[in-house]
């Protein structure tokens, strides 16, 4: 039944929803089986998944990575279209959102899913006969994305304007609660003002870090004994989310602190927990990752900063990059090299290394730390940074763990949880690009009438919609497998691979429906297209993240 109680019209809907997704799951899963057998094949050596060989056919890896990453999106697509039929509030729109994501992605998958905008991931490219679908599979392909369909979803978007998603999400009303909590925040405290710090190329103000502080972000999944509040991984989703909506500056803040304490927590001694983990769930101490270098990029395992012992202490020498809000931060968290005669992972360990908060004008303060700002498109509001260590002190009491050379296994712990937060905050991107465009589609009227009114305009409001809720679903199950404590770092990849995607193409097409006032500053569409850039880059490249999805796909 629709929201409003009336009998659901069969047009433009296909009838039998429910048993035609059914029916084609099984066979876009036998696809997928196939095609991973067809390079299993083909990079296995001596009974072992052979670095060469897989590199020889990368992209026919990363083609597997893509057809997983659909094949996964559509089963999460089917259980949150059960789950709220259950809930008795599968409507119209959710039945719409189902219909066309699944024709579009199953059509996606037989005739070829972009990978890039120049490249596209083919069955053949996995030595898949592009064999007949099956008679669901080929209804839903026939009848499931028709302009009909999507004209019909856009008029309910229309209808539905007031609320910030479209479709419901099949949340629990406690994380509900949570997002219309943080809904609210971004409406009234984040969106009037994100462009103006945008423009001027300002650090968010502290007077919305210390509001957030308030509002728990910085500690909400920190455990209760240490200050925060334990809640799960999926409120995370839905914080990070919402406030990425409205600025995805003030979405990452919460990012920054979750690093941090996943580290401390997964990493950490006692004392160090004690110590570090109440000051971070308050928001009285600020942390920001220290990572990359110029040189090394996503090959962390070759990083060359060096710690070396000194009395008690340690001193760390250096240079790294792409530092995200590194000037008015208190602690950074610092992986460097410390075992001598090495040169991959295994001589790597993470610092807690304290520093004294900057400012815009004078970012490091402290002896042995220097460093300037990086100029971005986007995502401005924390800046980048280099910094630079030359001798910098940091007390011996703050190597994570006590030991050294667990520095990289440390911090592959927190990879599951930046992905599925780095797929939120794109999420909420993609929405925020999603509502910019159809408030720019509503009011704006061309040859007599509003831009929303034409086929192709409404088609990409439609398209925008469907492919925000597949990578919200995908999104929420990630975080569900993390917090019932279960390995998730193929969900977690897919999600970041599939939401970066979606919220660049939300961007892109949003800023193609404000024409040629899209290119223009004054426009937030502008920014938005910015800030989405870099979803693809960080937290893994997406082609860092294919190889990743795909090698795990062939352990």
């Amino acid at each position: 039944m629709p929201h409003d109680g009336q009998p659901m019209p069969q047009t433009p809907l296909l009838a039998d929803l429910f048993g035609l997704t059914a029916a084609a799951l099984p066979e876009a899963e036998a696809l997928f089986h196939t095609a991973r057998e067809n390079l299993r094949e083909r990079v296995t050596l001596a009974g072992k998944v052979s670095a060469a060989a897989l590199e020889e056919h990368q992209f026919g890896a990363h083609a597997l990575a893509w057809l997983a990453t659909y094949v996964e999106s559509l089963r999460q697509m089917r259980a949150w279209a059960v789950r709220v039929e259950a809930a008795g509030q599968f409507g119209e729109m959710e039945a719409l959102i189902l219909q066309i994501a699944y024709g579009e992605y199953l059509a996606q998958i037989y005739g070829g899913i972009p990978m890039s905008q120049g490249e596209t991931a083919r069955l053949g490219d996995l030595w898949v006969d592009a064999a007949q679908a099956g008679a669901a599979a080929a209804l839903l392909m026939a009848a499931g994305n028709t302009p009909a369909a999507r004209a019909r979803l856009v008029a309910l978007m229309q209808d539905n304007h007031g609320r910030a998603t479209f479709g419901v999400t099949g949340l629990d009303e406690e994380l509900e609660m949570i997002r219309d909590q943080f809904r609210r925040y971004a409406d009234e405290q984040v969106i009037p003002f994100a462009h103006d710090w945008h423009l001027k190329d300002e650090l968010i103000p502290m007077e919305v870090i210390d509001q957030l502080a308030e509002m728990g972000v910085f500690g909400l999944t920190i455990p209760e004994q240490f200050g925060g509040f334990g809640l799960s991984k999926a409120s995370m989703v839905v914080v990070s989310e919402e406030l990425s909506r409205g600025y995805i500056g003030v979405g990452s803040l919460g990012t920054r602190t979750e690093i941090a304490a996943e580290l401390i927590l997964c990493g950490g001694t006692d004392e160090q927990k004690a110590k570090w983990l109440p000051k971070l769930a308050s928001g009285e101490i600020l942390p920001t990752a220290v990572f990359t270098e110029p040189n090394t990029g996503s090959d962390l395992g070759a990083l060359r900063t060096r710690a070396r012992r000194d009395g008690d202490d340690w001193v760390i020498s250096g240079n790294k990059t792409w530092i995200t809000h590194a000037a008015r931060t208190h602690v950074m968290t610092v992986l460097a090299r410390s075992v001598d005669a090495t040169t991959d992972y295994r001589g790597l360990s993470m610092f807690l290394a304290e520093k004294t908060p900057g400012t815009d004008e004078t970012p490091f303060v402290d002896a042995g730390l220097s460093g300037g700002e990086i100029e971005v498109l986007g995502y401005r509001g924390m800046k980048e940074y280099t910094v630079n260590f030359d001798d910098f002190r940091v007390k011996g009491e703050n190597l994570l763990g006590g030991v050294e050379g667990q520095g990289f296994k440390q911090l592959m712990q927190t990879f599951e949880s930046a992905r599925i937060q780095t797929a939120a905050r794109a999420v909420g991107v993609a929405q925020s690009a999603l509502e910019a465009g159809m408030a720019y589609a509503t009011d704006r009227k061309q040859f007599g009438k509003a831009l929303i009114e034409f086929p192709r305009v409404a088609g990409k409001l439609a398209m925008m919609a469907v492919e925000i809720m597949v990578a919200r679903q995908l999104t929420y199950f990630s975080a569900w497998q993390k917090d019932h404590d279960r390995r998730c770092d193929l969900e977690a990849g897919m999600a970041k691979l599939l939401g970066a995607r979606v919220a660049w193409a939300a961007a892109d097409n949003a800023l193609q429906i404000h024409g040629g006032n899209g290119f223009a500053l004054e426009y937030k569409i502008s920014r938005i297209l910015c800030d989405a850039r870099i979803l693809n880059i960080f937290e893994g490249a997406a082609e860092i993240q294919a190889q990743v999805i795909a090698r795990r796909l062939l352990d």
